[in-house]
């Protein structure tokens, strides 16, 4: 029994970990060497030596495990000369390598660095490129990509890199942007992830030139390739790039805006097949990851009936409402639409229920509203969709507070209206799309509030309209919005929604809504389609006013809550519109 006991005791191991003897050990060393005490090699530098043992710096570095561990002349030496090293900064060094401390400074930072890639200590390498990353600004991180390419040190380049295409807008106006070479330069228009939009990249292209415009006039013709042309406002594109001396002197440049002119102008995308090999990669580039859509509400009914001045915008990241700056008027039964990046406010009622003609523009870049060109017609309770950089104006109620059948279609390149050929059928509260060179207008009510099951459809280039009769469309005061070549109707008093697939020519059951829904808004953000608002009938077949916010995924046809309005909110607009600055969302919502 007593031997079993032993046994087993000596099969039982405790294992035992000093946490602090290496950090002791260090220590001792550093006593040694400071006192002299057992070291075996000086380390030289301008006229200071410092004594240190050969074993603590073989296990330090690889540098110097192959100078006293191979067969150089330095193993057997007793003092080594470090060449391009101040005393200060081998001080330094040694003292990280005894202790594991290092005092990292803008004045040593640079010194350091080409030491410590010298002397291979990597850690430390590490810790002054990270240094440097939290120095970063606009106004450096070109000149840190400079620095990271002669240090070799990938992570600051790739974090320098990332600041300048974050924050173009800044970087832009340094001179250091002045400063680069033409493939330099090129390499950030080009890129996909580049900050700014294609009005700061041409202004970005001339401030280069013009800084030394004798040498540099040559690269306007492979510079202004990378202006994305499709998504800048065609009023700077035709009356500011068009005109600007540099794009005057080149014979392409002419070309390609000539080129974006008739393809506008045809309302019609047949010429971009026959376009030349420059002007095609430049219209079907993608929009430059970095912008941002934003989901925008504007304007409509409270759950007061106080017609609301509110210009909302959700902000993904936070969850949140933000506000815009605010309508300039109160406007009833308005109508509202984006392009280029700037909401449109059509008619609408005013306070003194006058019958308005009144366009308001409030650019997301600005957050400023101004006026435009008035309608040629006063309604309300109309229907507005963008295509290319038109805006059209379909029906409504006019002066005598009849439906009309009038159409009218903003040129925003000249600010400019014109008459175009009238619905077949006039009807008030359709639901209105977009696609394809096509309007699409199902259903709505008639002059006695009856439903129209009709489907309406405006051909763009040809100026003229068809109509088909579909026992399917039944909605009134439904919003209509499209996504893969669908137009999705949601609801318009009733539950129902369909999609009409404009290829096939037939409608799509989906996934229906909650309740009864009509006067919502719907737009679609990142292959998405949120609703917001409206009025519902519940239960007890009595119409109530909704704040909700929902979103709808076509991939798996469900509906999911995203959360609420700041208020109750119907007869409003939501629109998805894209912008790269948002220094304007930075406040929270004010309730």
């Amino acid at each position: 029994m007593q031997l079993f006991q032993i046994e087993r005791a000596a099969m039982e191991v405790f294992q035992y970990k000093d946490k602090e003897q290496s950090s002791n050990l260090l220590l001792q060393l550093n006593s040694l060497r400071q006192e002299k005490l057992l070291t075996d090699v000086l380390l030289c530098s301008d006229n200071t030596e410092i004594p240190c043992h050969r074993n603590v710096l073989v296990s330090s570095s690889p540098y110097f495990r192959a100078m006293f561990c191979n067969n150089f002349m330095e193993r057997r030496q007793t003092r080594i000369s470090l060449q391009g090293l101040t005393s200060a900064i081998l001080n330094t060094i040694i003292d990280y390598v005894y202790t594991g401390l290092a005092q990292i400074s803008m004045d040593n930072v640079l010194p350091l660095m080409q030491a410590t890639s010298m002397l291979q200590y990597v850690r430390l390498f590490g810790a002054c490129s990270s240094f440097l990353q939290d120095q970063l600004s606009p106004d450096n991180c070109l000149s840190m990509i400079r620095l990271s390419e002669i240090m070799n040190c990938n992570t600051l380049r790739e974090k320098a890199n990332a600041m300048a295409m974050k924050s173009f807008y800044d970087v832009s106006r340094s001179e250091d942007l002045r400063e680069l070479s033409l493939p330099e330069l090129m390499g950030y228009l080009e890129d996909d992830s580049l900050c700014a939009d294609e009005e700061q990249v041409f202004e970005t292209l001339v401030a280069w030139i013009q800084h030394d415009s004798l040498t540099r006039r040559g690269a306007i013709d492979d510079l202004f390739k990378k202006v994305r042309l499709r998504y800048v406002h065609p009023t700077y594109l035709f009356q500011f790039i068009a005109s600007d001396p540099l794009i005057q002197s080149s014979t392409l440049c002419i070309e390609l805006i000539d080129s974006v002119r008739r393809l506008m102008f045809s309302v019609s995308t047949k010429y971009l097949g026959d376009s030349t090999g420059d002007f095609k990669p430049m219209w079907t580039a993608p929009r430059r990851c970095t912008f941002h859509d934003n989901l925008v509400v504007v304007g409509g009914r409270k759950s007061n009936e106080q017609t609301s001045r509110e210009v909302l915008v959700f902000d993904e990241k936070c969850q949140e409402w933000k506000h815009l700056a605010k309508l300039p008027i109160r406007l009833y039964k308005a109508s509202y639409v984006g392009l280029h990046g700037v909401v449109y406010v059509t008619g609408g009622l005013s306070t003194n229920t006058k019958v308005c003609t009144t366009v308001y523009t409030l650019s997301l870049k600005a957050n400023e509203w101004r006026v435009a060109q008035p309608m040629l017609e006063p309604r309300f309770s109309h229907r507005c969709v963008s295509y290319l950089h038109f805006i059209f104006v379909i029906g409504g109620l006019g002066l005598d507070r009849r439906i009309t059948d009038s159409v009218e279609r903003y040129n925003s390149m000249f600010n400019q209206w014109e008459n175009m050929a009238p619905m077949p059928v006039a009807v008030l509260h359709p639901a209105v799309a977009t696609t394809n060179q096509r309007i699409y207008m199902f259903g709505g009510e008639d002059a006695m509030q009856n439903p129209v099951r009709l489907t309406q459809v405006y051909h763009i280039a040809r100026n003229m309209w068809c109509k088909m009769e579909n026992r399917t469309v039944k909605n009134v005061s439904a919003p209509a919005v499209v996504m893969d070549e669908k137009i999705y109707i949601v609801g318009g008093y009733t539950r129902r929604m369909i999609a009409y697939d404009t290829k096939a020519n037939r409608f799509l059951k989906c996934a229906n809504l909650k309740e009864r829904r009509m006067h919502h808004s719907a737009t679609v953000l990142n292959n998405k389609m949120y609703i917001t608002g409206g009025r519902y009938i519940n239960s007890h077949d009595i119409i109530e006013d909704s704040d909700n916010f929902e979103c709808y995924d076509p991939k798996t046809d469900a509906w999911t809550a995203t959360g609420s309005l700041p208020c109750k909110l119907f007869d409003h607009g939501s629109l998805t519109l894209t912008c790269v600055s948002q220094k304007w969302i930075n406040s929270k919502l004010r309730e």
